[in-house]
């Protein structure tokens, strides 16, 4: 069994939303990122995942076994916010969520609280914002968790809070059995440490795969008027017109259909969401 998460066909509607089919995995040792605008529906799908949100149809698999109760202590969760009351200490924090896990070590706890210097006795209210990711963090490795899910962790983190996080979630995969499945608009972590991306855009899957596949599937073009015909912006992904000239994404391999000497270069994560975003935005308005 080489996926620790495998996801197939899950469906959700909510009024005109709707979570079409997802399907993707997560290979054991990797990160793999999510990502999507907002409102794609990453978030109702990690509910699904964690069985927050009860699906209509299709199916989640953690280490080849349908996802239950008997799961839990393989998952470790890490939101953008802690669910933990503020007048906790960080020790209480620990004695509230160990009940819900059979492997919970409250040695190990007690550890990683000394190695990302929390003090047990800081009261939840008392911690910064990356203090308090260090603590679900500290929580979702105490109980000997095989995958991560991570919702929005790095989120208003400073530059070098967010380096520290990244460089922790690299340690957790040493460790070839274990994986990560981290969601963030933060598309330049996941350029740091994502191994493989799944993209989302109004409810579906438009990519899951190797993170540099999708970034060597697209380039960014930019020209004049006289470079994009009517039958040219059918293939920009994006297009935008703007003073004298245009803008826009192309697959790769239709660059030799666009006029000889349009510019094109690499894109990053972040352009790839705006211009799918954009792309898709247009095509509902035809």
């Amino acid at each position: 069994m080489n996926n620790i998460l495998e996801v197939r066909d899950l469906r959700k509607s909510y009024g005109a939303f709707t979570l079409k089919d997802i399907s993707f995995d997560v290979p054991k040792g990797y990160i793999c990122g999510f990502v999507g605008p907002n409102g794609a529906g990453k978030t109702t799908t990690i509910k699904m995942i964690l069985n927050i949100v009860r699906a209509e149809s299709g199916s989640v698999k953690i280490s080849g076994k349908d996802h239950g109760t008997e799961s839990n202590d393989k998952i470790g969760v890490v939101m953008d916010m802690p669910m933990y009351v503020d007048e906790w200490t960080v020790a209480d924090a620990g004695s509230a969520v160990s009940p819900f896990y059979a492997g919970w070590d409250s040695e190990k706890y007690a550890e990683y609280l000394h190695g990302f210097g929390l003090d047990p006795k800081k009261k939840v209210n008392e911690l910064s914002r990356g203090m308090k990711i260090k603590l679900q963090i500290a929580a979702a490795l105490s109980h000997d968790a095989r995958l991560l899910i991570l919702d929005e962790p790095t989120s208003g983190l400073d530059p070098a809070a967010r380096d520290e996080i990244c460089d922790l979630l690299r340690e957790f995969v040493t460790d070839e059995d274990k994986s990560i499945l981290f969601s963030t608009h933060i598309t330049s972590d996941l350029e740091k440490v994502a191994d493989y991306i799944t993209f989302i855009l109004d409810g579906e899957i438009v990519f899951t795969g190797r993170k540099d596949d999708l970034l060597e599937k697209y380039v960014r073009v930019t020209g004049g008027p006289e470079d994009a015909g009517e039958e040219h912006k059918k293939l920009i992904i994006g297009y935008r017109e703007y003073g004298e000239g245009f803008e826009g994404m192309i697959e790769t391999a239709n660059i030799g259909k666009l006029p000889r000497g349009v510019p094109a270069e690499a894109v990053n994560l972040e352009e790839i969401i705006v211009f799918m975003n954009r792309g898709n935005a247009l095509n509902d308005e035809a």
